[in-house]
C-alpha cells in the first residue's frame, strides 16, 4: 500500500489497486468517532452513446438512464432494502449521480466491517426485472416534475441548452419523462457490465477504521471480482458558439433572476496542465466575484443582487464559466459582471491574501470528515490521482500567469437567460 504524503497537511493518506484495477484510498483519522465509505463508479449521465465491448457498434441508449440505474441498485433479488439495512445498523446510506459519476455511500460510528462489506455487495449485484423497471418510471417521472417547478433548477437547464448544442450535459441528469419511459432492463444491464467494473470505479474510506481490516474484507468480496472490457465511449463533438445567446422565460419567482454562461476553448487560454489551469480560473472568479471582492461590495450598495453563485466546468475541449444571481435589475447586473473582464488586472495584494485564505481553509478542511470526502472523490474524479501537493500548488500561482489567463477569458461566446416575473415580461415587451 502506497503511503501519500499530503504537503502542508497533516494527515495521512494510503492507496492500493487491486490486481483487477480497483482503486481504493484510505484516509484514517486517529481522533474521530465516525467513518465514511464512498464507492464510485467513473459512469454519469453524460456517457448516453457508446460501444458495447464485444459489439462492432455504437448505441444510444435513453437519457437518465444512470440515474435511472442508481435507483435500482437499491432493489436487491432477497428483497431487503439497503437503506432499511444500514438505517436498522445505525448507519446513514445515499447514492448520487452527477454527469460524470455515480456513487453510494454509507456513513456511521459503529458495524463499520459489516457496512463496507454489505455495501460492497449490494452495488456488486445487480438485480432487474421487467415489472421492477416498470415500477420505477412512474417515481422518478415525479421526480422530474418536481424538480421543474424550482426556479433555479429550471435557470440551470434552460441556460445549459443554450450553451450547448449537442453534449449531453444539456439535459437534465435524471433525463426526460419520455426518454426514462424507452428503459427497459437489458439497457440498465448493458449499461452496468460496460461501466460498473473495477478497473472504472474507486472506493473512499475516511475516518475511524482499521485498514487492515478494510483491506481484507475489500479484497475478499471485490477483488476476485475480474475486469470487463471497456466500452468506447463515443466523442461527442461539441461546437465552439453557443447554441443560443438569449433567452427570457417567465416563472412564478418574485425576484427575477439571471444566469450566463462563458464557454471558452480550454487551447486558447495557454498550455498548463488541468489542476493548474482549474486553480487558476478558480482563483480569477474568487477575487474579482468572491464574497469579500470590490465587485460584491459595489452591487449590493447599488441593491442589485439577493445571492450570487459562480462555477466552472470542464467538459472535453472546453471550460465553461456558470454565473446565477437573484437581482431586481439583471440587465443592470450584467453589465457590471461584464466590466469586470474589460481590461482586467489582478494586483498582487489580492493574490497573496486569497492565497492565504485558500491555505488556511485546505488546513482547516483536511479535520473535517465531509470535506475530506468531498476534496478528495472530486480530485480522484477530475485528475484520477489524490493530489499531495495541492497546499504547494496555491502557494505557486504567480501574477503574471493569472493575468495571462485572465485576459484570455472572452465574453463574446456567452449565453445569457433571464427568469422574470410574469408581470416583468408584460413591461418589458411595452
Amino acid at each position: 500500500m502506497k503511503e501519500i504524503n499530503l504537503k502542508g497537511l497533516e494527515q495521512e493518506v494510503y492507496q492500493e489497486t487491486l490486481e483487477n484495477g480497483l482503486d481504493i484510498i484510505f484516509v484514517p483519522y486517529k481522533d474521530k468517532k465516525n467513518y465514511f465509505i464512498s464507492y464510485a463508479t467513473r459512469y454519469g449521465s453524460e456517457i448516453t452513446t457508446f460501444q458495447p465491448a464485444g459489439e462492432k457498434k455504437s448505441r444510444k441508449v435513453p437519457d437518465g438512464i444512470a440515474h435511472f440505474l442508481e435507483h435500482k441498485m437499491f432493489e436487491q433479488e432477497d428483497g431487503i432494502d439497503p437503506f432499511t439495512y444500514f438505517s436498522e445498523s445505525g448507519t446513514g446510506s445515499n447514492a448520487s449521480t452527477s454527469f460524470d459519476s455515480t456513487q453510494y455511500i454509507c456513513y456511521g460510528t459503529k458495524n463499520f466491517k459489516e457496512n463496507l462489506k454489505y455495501l460492497l455487495n449490494f452495488v456488486n449485484q445487480p438485480y432487474y426485472t421487467d415489472e421492477n423497471v416498470e415500477k420505477e418510471k412512474g417515481i422518478i417521472a415525479e421526480e422530474l416534475k418536481m424538480y421543474e417547478d424550482i426556479p433555479e433548477f429550471a435557470l440551470e437547464m434552460k441556460l445549459r441548452e443554450n450553451i450547448y448544442h449537442v453534449h449531453p450535459r444539456r439535459i437534465d441528469i435524471g433525463g426526460t419523462i419520455p426518454e426514462i419511459m424507452k428503459i427497459t432492463k437489458e439497457d440498465l444491464y448493458t449499461c452496468y457490465n460496460n461501466f460498473y467494473s473495477p478497473n472504472n470505479m474507486y472506493l473512499l474510506i475516511v475516518g475511524k477504521f482499521n485498514m487492515k481490516e478494510a483491506l481484507k474484507i475489500i479484497k475478499e468480496e471485490v477483488g476476485n471480482i475480474p475486469n470487463r472490457k471497456e466500452a468506447k465511449i463515443t466523442k461527442i463533438k461539441e461546437p465552439k458558439t453557443v447554441r443560443k445567446k438569449e433567452e427570457i422565460i417567465h416563472s412564478s419567482v418574485n425576484v427575477p433572476k439571471i444566469g450566463l454562461g462563458v464557454k471558452l476553448l480550454t487551447k486558447d487560454l495557454g498550455e498548463y496542465d488541468s489542476l493548474t489551469l482549474d486553480l487558476y480560473l478558480s482563483m480569477i472568479t474568487t477575487i474579482l466575484f468572491g464574497s469579500s471582492s470590490i465587485f460584491r461590495e459595489n452591487v449590493r450598495n447599488k441593491k442589485l443582487i439577493n445571492n450570487f453563485y459562480t462555477e466552472w466546468e470542464s467538459i472535453e475541449e472546453y471550460k465553461v464559466l456558470y454565473i446565477m444571481a437573484s437581482s431586481e435589475n439583471p440587465k443592470v447586473l450584467l453589465e457590471e459582471i461584464k466590466e469586470q473582464f474589460k481590461n482586467v488586472v489582478i494586483e498582487k495584494e489580492a493574490l497573496e491574501r486569497m492565497k492565504k485564505v485558500w491555505i488556511a481553509n485546505e488546513v482547516k478542511m483536511i479535520d473535517d470528515i465531509d470535506s475530506t470526502v468531498h476534496n478528495i472523490y472530486d480530485d480522484f474524479l477530475r485528475y484520477h490521482k489524490v493530489i499531495p501537493n495541492k497546499v504547494e500548488q496555491i502557494r505557486n500561482l504567480n501574477l503574471r500567469e493569472i493575468n495571462k489567463i485572465a485576459s484570455k477569458i472572452d465574453f463574446s461566446n456567452m449565453a445569457v437567460v433571464q427568469l422574470l416575473p410574469q408581470e416583468k415580461i408584460k413591461n418589458e415587451k411595452k
